[in-house]
């Protein structure tokens, strides 16, 4: 498989040069995803934003992904029903490799990737931890810190629990918050979004939401068998009156959903790398009442823009109150701390401290060559939404 081949040579972009970005997606969905898929969206966000602030991306991804930039050719499409099968990620990740070839850093959002070529890969690899680091991942990402690869975790409190492994930078999501429309939270509900399983606290909002006396519209998820399961037994008896459950929302869908709500619920039950759903609800001028597990206290400022409280019995009180909060502060924060262009700017400095790290004149004949590849389309932008990275 061959990878498409830059434009036009690197040029300056004030006193650094252009990079050639290759980005790894992981083989399951399709990037952006239709409907549920945080990482998916996060790797489209990070794409465009690479692209907006002047540089060069080539995307390894599922066919039939339609994020506008350019991607791998050759390369199968998602497979979400076997999600997690080493057998489906190791062959999409050694193809996603062979194609990027010749770029100035891989930057691979898999996890078996990054193990599957130390002894062959030229530039410098970095990875995203989407998921906790645990007993399981601990020593894949361990062993990947000792081959010097660059591993980002996506929140503090996330990578205070990687055990033995280097973290190299910690960088909390962005989204394209231009894209997301401001509510003003009049439906007179409460929502929670999430994937119907026990982690997520669908049922335990809903029991938060009879205390606390308010209507609960549920936006989740529910495919897999396991996710059936726990709807048919813990949440479907729990359903009527004011507690209903909408199905899984389209993008659209949800952002109605989060600004047409004075709150949104999320009594997650497990400590949660990064919650997405929590800044798009922040985007949309909503305020999130939270359990403190995992990230919530990065992103929830308390008594600001949401409140945070470490018992469940707690929460319903909170509830009650998020009427005190400011849409209009919600939406600030989500702006000076959740864009897209203070997420890429962080992962550029990343990249170029890597770029510097290397021997010179290796450095140097990695520019040459860019220099003679030539991508065989333009790279579309987005300027509306996003501007260069600082």
């Amino acid at each position: 498989m061959s990878s498409p081949e830059p434009a036009r040579p690197p040029r300056r972009l004030g006193e650094e040069l252009e990079l050639l970005i290759g980005l790894i997606a992981p083989p399951w969905l399709p990037v952006p995803p239709r409907r549920y898929g945080g990482i998916e969206m996060v790797i489209d966000v990070l794409a465009r934003g690479l692209v907006a602030a002047g540089h060069q991306v080539l995307l390894a991804t599922p066919a039939g992904s339609s994020c506008p930039v350019p991607q791998v050719d050759g390369l199968p499409t998602s497979e979400p029903e076997r999600m997690g099968h080493t057998v489906v990620e190791i062959p999409y990740t050694l193809s996603a490799y062979a194609a990027l070839k010749g770029v100035d850093v891989v930057h691979d959002h898999t996890v078996a990737g990054p193990l599957c070529v130390l002894p062959s890969r030229g530039a410098p690899v970095v990875t995203t931890n989407h998921g906790p680091f645990n007993a399981d991942l601990n020593p894949i990402y361990a062993e990947m810190s000792r081959q010097g690869v660059a591993i980002i975790a996506i929140s503090h409190h996330q990578a205070s629990t990687a055990r033995n492994v280097k973290i190299a930078t910690v960088i909390h999501h962005g989204i394209d918050i231009d894209s997301i429309p401001v509510g003003d939270g009049a439906g007179g509900y409460a929502c929670t979004l999430g994937r119907m399983t026990p982690a997520k606290g669908i049922r335990e909002a809903i029991l938060v939401a009879r205390e606390a006396g308010v209507p609960l519209r549920i936006g989740a998820k529910m495919r897999e068998p396991l996710e059936r399961q726990y709807f048919d037994d813990c949440v479907r008896p729990l359903l009527g009156g004011d507690i209903e459950y909408l199905g899984e929302p389209n993008p659209e869908e949800k952002y109605q959903l989060l600004g047409g709500a004075f709150a949104l619920l999320n009594p997650i039950q497990w400590p949660e790398p990064f919650g997405l759903v929590m800044i798009e609800a922040l985007a949309c001028g909503t305020p999130v009442i939270a359990t403190g597990c995992g990230s919530a206290p990065e992103i929830i400022a308390d008594g600001d823009t949401g409140f945070v409280r470490t018992e469940l019995s707690d929460l319903a009180e909170a509830l009650q109150r998020a009427g005190e909060l400011n849409r209009r502060r919600c939406r600030e924060k989500a702006v000076s701390c959740f864009s897209t262009d203070r997420m890429v700017a962080e992962h550029l400095q990343l990249y170029r401290r890597l770029q510097q790290a290397k021997p010179k004149d290796r450095g140097r004949r990695l520019l040459d060559a860019a220099a003679d590849r030539v991508l065989p389309q333009p790279v579309q932008r987005r300027p509306s939404s996003y501007t260069s990275a600082r």
